[in-house]
């Protein structure tokens, strides 16, 4: 059963905390992604390894599995657009739908291990590049197609509160 598609612009994090899961963007860089990201891949290994880790905890609400999926495929996506940032000037970033994305990819269905090992391999690849941008290019800009505007340091804090809320979402 498809879920609700979630529409909210959810860059006002970068402006506050975030009260679902108490992330507060102030406390990160691009240079702090990677060892952030260290802290929690095991925890996204840990919760797949989870008995339940395919079922939905309601009709509305995606499964362990499926919000790994999703973290999988941002860490992938990030990273693209990451290279975009430091490649080129002005970049641009097309629309990505999320939902699409998850039936396409039937993430409900996936292989929780299969899963968990593209992950952390997708992860310490984000990881990696976001620890290879020297300070002085924290500037670069990148625009999403909805116009939401980013530098290299807002675009590291948006990505790292997807990973923590989603976290939080499977209370890992």
């Amino acid at each position: 059963m498809p879920i609700i598609a979630d529409n909210k612009d959810w860059t006002w994090v970068l402006s506050q905390p975030c009260p679902e899961c108490g992330f507060d963007v102030t406390a990160s860089t691009p240079a702090t992604v990677p060892g952030q990201l260290a802290s929690m891949l095991p925890r996204w290994r840990a919760a797949l390894r989870r008995p339940e880790a395919a079922e939905r905890p309601d009709v509305n609400t995606w499964s362990v599995l499926e919000y790994a999926c999703h973290v999988r495929d941002v860490f992938s996506l990030f990273d693209y657009r990451l290279d975009l940032m430091v490649s080129g000037e002005d970049a641009r970033f097309a629309d990505w739908d999320q939902d699409l994305t998850a039936v396409e990819k039937d993430y409900a269905n996936a292989d929780p291990a299969k899963v968990s090992a593209e992950l952390t391999a997708e992860g310490e690849q984000i990881a990696a590049s976001f620890g290879r941008v020297p300070e002085d290019q924290w500037d670069r800009k990148g625009t999403r197609s909805n116009g939401s505007e980013f530098t290299v340091l807002t675009f590291s804090q948006y990505f790292l509160h997807d990973v923590i809320h989603h976290l939080h979402d499977v209370d890992a």
